[in-house]
């Protein structure tokens, strides 16, 4: 999971398969219709490039390095000497789907009805054992079976060779090559080591994704040692087998990252005519109460929810879009893996296996969205009239939203946040 130490199931440019993306409990902000589909990893934004290093020469300062680790040496060895490159590792950083596709066709592509009908099976199937997460840890069933599905596609991937790759392989592959963030996938390497040095899985069982998460709910290695868990008790945290230990690792990590037992994640919220929307700034917290106060209340009222929760308003696609009020819980979901549009698929994927109707308004489906390029030139633009957005990445995250909302309301737009083609047509139109 997260920086991923996180997230699963992407799809890869230039490859007809999909790969396997990294889990946020486990990382760092596909094709519409493909199944599965699940995030690619969100990764650290890139440090200044090392000069390049022949790869043998790489492989024997990661050995030297895990030894001094605690790995032994003849492990490290026995894993890195010899190793060929995995060229669709490297290759793959640079296409994060969670960042380069519209929200919708995203979360469209993972909450489908096979998706729903998938989950729902498998909520029957393992009822006692999600009852028993749910009684130790207090994370509803449904959202970690969405998890399982966003991640894995409930498992179905793990055996197939045309998305899993060996995990060795794969983050030696990205601390050589992909230079501006070789300290993270050395770290991840070390750790994906010391768990073959630990006798927790066989290195033939130490597959995963081109970022390599492992397992039915895609734990990064470092994840893996701080928080999977042996639930089954047979001793082992096998998150690549056993379902149980799988689901209940995700659990034990949400709960660190400040689940509460018995709060949703959020709800799809209806706003009144002439909202102002420089509310809906996604930072700022006001109880469920508060919210009703200014006319926004969820789509579909929850008697049980206690008014003085407190929550988030966000317009992913605008004002023209789906509103949500986002409960604390919400950002123990973007631990897993820093992409909105993950975290609401997520959300809305336990809804639906929960029994809930789909989302009661339709997204801006008519919008073009932005190219790479045209990203980065918004962020440049915003950057250069005073109104920062940290990395110009070509990644529409948080700052660069709260800039926009800041140029929006200083040009008398509605202050939404949303980057589309006509905001950045008003932008390079001038003053």
């Amino acid at each position: 999971m997260r920086d991923r130490g996180r997230g699963f199931i992407g799809a890869l440019a230039g490859l007809a398969a999909l790969a396997l993306a990294v889990p946020a409990a486990a990382g760092p902000e596909a094709a519409a219709g493909a199944s599965p589909v699940v995030p690619a990893p969100t990764v650290p934004a890139p440090a200044a490039s090392a000069p390049a290093q022949p790869f043998d020469a790489c492989l024997s300062d990661l050995a030297a390095a895990a030894e001094e680790a605690g790995v032994p040496r003849a492990l490290a060895d026995a894993q890195l000497t010899g190793l060929a490159p995995d060229p669709d590792a490297v290759a793959a950083t640079r296409n994060q789907a969670e960042f380069a596709r519209p929200i919708w066709a995203y979360i469209e592509a993972s909450v489908t009805d096979a998706k729903v009908a998938d989950g729902r099976a498998k909520l029957e199937q393992w009822a006692p054992t999600l009852q028993a997460i749910e009684a130790r840890y207090g994370v509803d069933r449904h959202v970690l079976v969405a998890f399982w599905g966003v991640e894995s596609s409930y498992g179905a991937v793990l055996d197939d060779p045309g998305i899993v790759r060996p995990v060795v392989r794969a983050l030696a592959s990205l601390a050589c090559g992909d230079h501006g963030r070789a300290a993270y996938w050395r770290t991840e390497l070390i750790a994906a080591l010391k768990i073959l040095a630990a006798g927790d899985a066989p290195p033939e069982r130490l597959t995963g994704s081109w970022a390599g998460a492992m397992g039915h709910t895609q734990f990064m290695p470092t994840v893996y040692l701080a928080r999977a868990v042996d639930f089954d008790g047979d001793g082992r945290r096998d998150i690549w087998t056993s379902v149980p230990d799988a689901l209940a690792s995700t659990a034990a990590y949400l709960v660190a990252e400040g689940w509460r037992p018995g709060v949703r994640w959020g709800y799809e919220a209806r706003l009144p005519e002439g909202f102002d929307l420089a509310l809906a700034d996604e930072t700022t917290p006001r109880s469920l109460d508060a919210w009703r106060a200014l006319g926004v209340r969820p789509v579909r009222d929850d008697p049980a929810a206690d008014g003085s929760l407190p929550a988030t308003l966000i317009l992913p696609a605008g004002a023209r879009g789906p509103a949500f009020l986002l409960t604390q819980n919400f950002p123990a979901i973007l631990r897993y893996n820093t992409a909105l549009s993950y975290a609401l698929t997520v959300g809305l994927l336990s809804d639906r296996l929960r029994g809930e109707p789909g989302l009661a308004r339709d997204w801006p489906r008519g919008d073009r969205m932005l190219s790479a390029d045209e990203r980065r030139d918004l962020q440049t633009r915003l950057d250069a009239g005073s109104y920062p957005v940290g990395t110009v990445d070509g990644k529409i995250g948080p700052r660069t939203r709260a800039a926009l909302r800041a140029y929006q309301k200083a040009k008398g737009l509605p202050p939404d946040g949303y980057a589309d083609a006509t905001v950045l047509e008003r932008m390079r139109a001038g003053p």
